[in-house]
């Protein structure tokens, strides 16, 4: 059986959690390893609606064993609120697993970030201002909290007295803020930690065990290959690796055990903070795409940037990441435009440049070079096979994937569960 990764191919937002839960019913494992309470996923069943911010959204299915691996930052509290949230609305929890490698969110990290990024000003990068960022500077550093110091109070009061020892140098001198004790952060953690010890565990041993005994594990990735640290817009990015590769690094499973990349792209383009967007929209387009396409983050409710298509960046996407299907998301919300432009190329100079430039520069002044398509009219959230769509709809389907580098498996049709038309196995 396989193990399968999901990733956003754009810069976030595209519906990941819907994929997900998608094939939850076919699988075992659903794991996240990457990223924090920094991203979301809304999961729509029936009437009802989930907002996801640090669980995997695989959660919400009976039977799977859903993980936080040891790629991923917590926040501890939030993760907390989320499952007592969960559990009220009659989700069963108790199969949590979390990795005793992943990394603690603390309140100096979310200090941190909130005053670096108005000490920024006009470079501001646009976090979310919910200490991921320092966070995993804390981990290449050395200086981190790890889940399984929680439980052993003398290292992880050593930690802590590190990490403080210089960050309270730059919270009062630079910043002038007040220096943070060691103890109210030793307290506040521990505070959690016999609540924490059933569910910390070595999940890189059990996901291995789980590959051996035939069983399927899907790895669902925060934010998107556009905001990866390495191969995203930097440094308007994120700080995890949010590619394919992120999955073997951020959970310890090799990556020659991973059989199948499903990338997610959304039928236009959107991204929140701040970065270069060559498609985005600052008219009554680009306001009818946030509107109908309810384009407001999970996590910060801000509202999105919105543009047209981008088929160079899902070239590179499907590149970067090894992507073997494509699931298009919100075809729905283009139901109603006479046309619909999609970007084929940029422009660079007056030179055209058909794949994303290396250059950040050059990316930043890239001015996109569109094909047009024409749209429909037709309500098309009851379509359930792709016959069933109207023909300008499906031809903007295939022309998507003719220029997308991978073939579309899967196309959203609306926001529920089941509206979705399936035209390949995603496991097979």
């Amino acid at each position: 059986m396989p193990a399968v990764v999901i990733i956003g191919a754009q810069w976030g937002d595209e519906g990941k959690g819907k994929a997900t839960d998608l094939l939850a019913g076919r699988i075992d494992y659903v794991v996240k390893f990457n990223g924090g309470n920094n991203a979301g996923h809304t999961v729509v069943i029936g009437d009802e609606k989930y907002a996801l911010h640090l669980l995997p959204s695989g959660i919400l299915t009976p039977g799977v064993t859903p993980v936080i691996a040891n790629g991923v930052v917590i926040d501890i509290e939030v993760l907390f609120d989320e499952l007592e949230a969960l559990s009220a609305r009659g989700v069963d929890v108790s199969r949590l697993k979390i990795s005793a490698n992943a990394h603690v969110i603390t309140h100096y990290h979310r200090t941190l970030d909130k005053v670096t990024e108005r000490f920024l000003g006009k470079r501001q990068i646009g976090t979310t201002g919910r200490g991921i960022g320092p966070t995993y500077a804390d981990k290449i550093n050395r200086v981190g909290i790890r889940m399984q110091d929680l439980f052993d109070e003398n290292i992880l009061r050593q930690k802590v007295e590190g990490a403080l020892d210089q960050k309270n140098h730059l919270l009062v001198k630079v910043y002038n803020r007040r220096a943070i004790t060691v103890d109210e952060i030793v307290d506040d953690l521990l505070s959690y930690a016999e609540r924490l010890r059933p569910m910390v565990s070595d999940t890189a041993l059990e996901l291995h065990q789980a590959l051996e005994r035939g069983e399927t594990v899907l790895f669902e990735g925060g934010q998107a290959t556009m905001l990866d640290v390495d191969h995203g817009t930097y440094p308007f990015v994120t700080s995890s690796s949010s590619t394919s590769g992120g999955a073997a690094t951020g959970s310890g499973v090799a990556p020659n055990r991973i059989d199948r990349v499903i990338g997610i792209v959304k039928a236009y383009t959107t991204r929140v903070g701040a970065g270069p967007f060559p498609t985005e929209l600052f008219d009554a387009s680009g306001e009818f795409l946030r509107a109908n396409g309810f384009e407001f983050g999970t996590t910060t409710g801000r509202p999105r940037r919105c543009g047209w298509y981008d088929a160079p960046i899902a070239r590179y996407s499907a590149r970067i990441n090894g992507v073997t299907d494509y699931v298009m998301t919100k075809l729905d919300v283009l139901t109603g435009l006479e046309t619909i432009p999609v970007c084929v190329a940029y422009e660079v100079d007056g030179v055209r440049v058909d794949e994303v430039p290396v250059s950040q520069s050059d990316f930043h002044h890239a001015v996109p070079i569109y094909e047009e398509f024409p749209g429909w009219s037709e309500d098309i959230t009851s379509a359930r096979s792709f016959d069933e769509l109207p023909k300008n709809a499906r031809d903007y389907v295939l022309a998507i994937e003719s220029m997308s580098g991978a073939r579309i498996s899967g196309v959203g049709v609306g926001p529920g569960r089941d509206e979705i038309v399936v035209r390949h196995d995603l496991l097979g």
